[in-house]
């Protein structure tokens, strides 16, 4: 409700009247306008302000935690960085290792394989000399028991001294080998 001047009722105005309102409603106003801003100020402006102070404290707490994770993942990716540097490295060096002990392994291998094939070359190189022997041997006996066969049916009487056998044999042999070496000689020319 407007509180009206007593002139005002009787329709006469006055510029600044109409402009301003009467005393008691600005001092009663500015009590009221007072006694809001002290209660305001009492108690709801230091709750505000704790209240924002908490949050700038846990915006930069949280900055402080951003930077710091960060510079963490900053570290974290050096030393990434740094252990694949160093198991490269280390792989690096693993393959090296296992490329020499491959050729090393393989060396040892051709050496071995060489030294067995020399070994197997030379045993058969012996295992043929010998059996060549034999069968000369066992042939030179047959040939002589042939050829003193022969020459018992030849002469007609049995050859008793085995001495002179075999004398008779062997020159008969060598004879016969001299012939031989001379006929394989005179086909190579």
């Amino acid at each position: 409700m407007l509180f009206l001047p007593t002139e005002a009722a009787e329709g006469d105005f006055d510029g600044m009247s109409v402009i301003l309102p009467p005393f008691g409603e600005i001092f009663w106003g500015a009590l009221v306008l007072l006694a809001i801003l002290l209660v305001v100020g009492k108690y709801a402006l230091p709750k505000i302000y704790s209240v924002l102070d908490e949050r700038q404290a846990k915006i930069e707490e949280g900055l402080g935690a951003a930077e710091r994770a960060r510079e963490d993942r900053s570290l974290a990716a050096r030393e990434r960085d740094e252990l694949l540097r160093d198991a490269n490295a280390e792989a690096q060096k693993t393959r090296e290792r296992a490329v020499e002990d491959a050729k090393r392994i393989l060396a040892d291998a051709r050496e071995e394989a060489r030294v067995e094939s020399q070994r197997i070359l030379e045993s058969g190189q012996r295992q043929i000399s010998a059996e060549r022997q034999a069968a000369e041997i066992s042939l030179r006996t047959d040939v002589g028991l042939l050829a003193t066969e022969l020459a018992e049916k030849i002469v007609g009487e049995q050859l008793k001294d085995t001495a002179l056998s075999a004398r008779v044999v062997d020159r008969f042999l060598d004879e016969l080998e001299e012939s031989t070496a001379q006929t394989a000689g005179g086909t190579e020319h």
